[in-house]
């Protein structure tokens, strides 16, 4: 979704036929950004001045960096990733415009989790992504749930598979609930 360096940043739930480009945030870290949210000029060179000035003497006369909220993206979520570098695309084997499927390589805390599935396979973390580079965000799948359903009587909401269940494992789940009230 949004790896774990832009925690700190306001963040929101990307949105279908969404246009987003790569940026680099204060702290360094390469996610996804609206366009429309962005400084007027946000060269590397100028965003880094930015960034150590803010850092240095608090948001005088410049914009907070603060303001240009993280978009995250859910796994499984399709993309239409364009400006792909030309020596990108003889590394990874793709051309200047590809879809491609957002994923998370790990776990693991205080790691870049963040990466792009390319339809060959390959995998890139965003933080090799050039910032500035265009994605469209095509649609979310969750795969994993497809099969799922939600119950709205449940006070907790979770997805879960509909699994019938024996009659004799309701009649001890009812009396065990009797029991308790």
């Amino acid at each position: 979704m949004c790896d774990y360096s832009l925690m700190s940043f306001p963040n929101r739930l990307a949105r279908t036929g969404e246009e987003l480009v790569a940026y680099r945030f204060a702290f360094g870290a390469i996610g996804f950004a609206s366009p429309a949210e962005l400084p007027v000029d946000h060269s590397p060179l100028t965003v880094c001045l930015r960034h150590a000035w803010t850092d240095l003497w608090g948001t005088s006369g410049t914009r907070n960096f603060r303001s240009v909220v993280a978009v995250c993206i859910p796994p499984g979520a399709r993309l239409l990733l364009s400006d792909i570098p030309r020596s990108l695309q003889v590394e990874m084997g793709i051309r200047a415009t590809e879809e491609v499927t957002f994923t998370e390589l790990t776990a693991s805390p205080f790691e870049y989790r963040d990466a792009i599935r390319f339809q060959n396979g390959r995998e890139l973390l965003l933080q090799r992504l050039k910032e500035g580079q265009r994605v469209r965000v095509l649609s979310f799948s969750l795969p994993a749930f497809a099969d799922s359903t939600i119950d709205v009587d449940d006070q907790v909401s979770r997805w879960a598979p509909r699994v019938p269940l024996p009659l004799a494992a309701l009649v001890e789940a009812e009396r065990s609930i009797a029991f308790r009230v």
